[in-house]
């Protein structure tokens, strides 16, 4: 069962509230996170352009998901990039996540303040500073994965310096051709998994891949390629145990981005065993999006859990200098824009066509729509690149209120 510090968590509402934070007003400077959700103010009574998470979205995806995966027979370790967010973190693993991912160093080390005690390190753990931090720590133990064999090599070399002289558990990574990090075969992935084998400082725990390098949308071509990857990635599995690499005691088959996180499961959990786990890694469904993983979420496919955007933007009229354009007060500094534009709700033919530093610029018909001063609600993509831009967003009751409550707010360290 994977741990976080539940007092360092709770200590996150005694922020005081100040210019630091957008969005804030000014009238609740100098209280606490707390003291300020206590009045449970109303959504209204915040500046723009704001950012907020939805409450009643947040506990319907974090349930959904939970249940879909132990029915599924998979394990969860969702990707804490996503949010960064240690009182979400916390939430997850209630519901049952059997451990928290992050992407790189610093992630790895804001998860060790919050006292994460099972955490995967989705890449190669190779800075020798870090490799000798991670050491030097012997509550820290995060599965980290290798791709080559001087991979292996750097990080057995750090490894074996004072005061580290430690053993650390290790995945080997498979690729695709044209993605990310990974052995580009199954063969390059063996020879990987023997030299991890050979290096005294690494153990052998599993392997691990990422099926959303394969496609990027669920046509069939694309979900027949996500399987053919996940096959291999099987076999890379059967062939390491047959030759018995594995030194861990338990071995770790992961996989599972929010994307095809159905195909993963239904390829890779019946490797389950007494000695193995399969981990799924999704981290974009707890806050989901009214974009691209709305379109290709294995709901769609009917394989899936239905899960509901919880994250909404708020942005006000600013300027009306054409008949049919509207500036509103949100940019790129505050809104995502990388999977999609964000779309106004509802107007009727209003378009974001684009985004400044600081300005959204949408089309209107003619004469019509919001004026000067209004505000308007965005729906969003990509929730990944949504809640770096804020390092405190307000949690109301739930958007579709006629008058939105804040509840709480969340955290961020990106």
């Amino acid at each position: 069962m994977c741990g976080i510090d539940a007092e360092a968590v709770a200590a996150l509402g005694r922020i005081r509230l100040d210019w630091r934070f957008k969005a804030v007003p000014t009238d609740a400077w100098g209280t606490t996170v707390a003291e300020y959700v206590a009045g449970r103010p109303a959504l209204r009574t915040l500046g723009t352009p704001l950012l907020t998470l939805d409450e009643a979205a947040l506990a319907h995806n974090l349930t959904a998901m939970a249940d879909w995966c132990a029915a599924a027979g998979v394990e969860l370790a969702p990707h804490g990039k996503t949010t960064m967010a240690p009182a979400l973190w916390q939430r997850q693993l209630a519901a049952g996540a059997c451990a928290i991912t992050v992407a790189n160093v610093p992630q790895l080390r804001v998860a060790h303040a919050f006292g994460v005690t099972r955490i995967v390190f989705a890449g190669s753990l190779i800075e020798p500073l870090a490799l000798r931090w991670v050491a030097g720590r012997p509550d820290l133990n995060p599965l980290s994965w290798v791709d080559s064999e001087r991979s292996a090599a750097l990080m057995d070399a750090a490894l074996r310096e004072p005061p580290a002289q430690r053993q650390l558990d290790v995945c080997v990574e498979l690729g695709v051709l044209g993605g990310r990090t990974g052995c580009r075969d199954v063969d390059t992935a063996m020879a990987v998994a023997r030299a991890i084998r050979a290096a005294p400082t690494l153990r052998l725990a599993g392997v691990a891949g990422y099926e959303g390098s394969v496609a990027h949308d669920a046509t069939p071509a694309s979900l027949a390629a996500v399987d053919g990857y996940l096959r291999r990635l099987a076999d890379l599995h059967e062939r390491l145990a047959a030759e018995e690499l594995y030194e861990a005691p338990e071995v770790v088959v992961t996989a599972g981005g929010s994307a095809f996180f159905d195909r993963v499961a239904e390829i890779l959990a019946p490797l389950a065993g007494t000695r193995t786990r399969v981990v799924l890694r999704s981290g974009a469904y707890l806050v989901h999006d009214d974009g691209f993983y709305r379109g290709i979420t294995p709901s769609t496919r009917g394989a899936g859990p239905v899960f509901r955007s919880a994250m909404h933007a708020w942005a006000r009229v600013v300027s009306r200098p054409e008949p049919a354009l509207a500036l509103l007060d949100a940019g790129r500094r505050d809104v995502p824009f990388d999977l999609g534009l964000p779309v106004p709700y509802g107007i009727a033919g209003a378009e974001v066509t684009g985004l400044n530093d600081q300005h959204a610029f949408v089309t209107l018909p003619a004469g019509g729509g919001p004026q000067i001063g209004d505000i308007v609600r965005l729906h969003l993509s990509h929730p990944c690149t949504a809640l770096d831009k804020w390092t405190l967003i307000p949690l109301v009751d739930t958007v579709d209120s006629a008058d939105p409550v804040v509840v709480g707010f969340v955290r961020t360290y990106f």
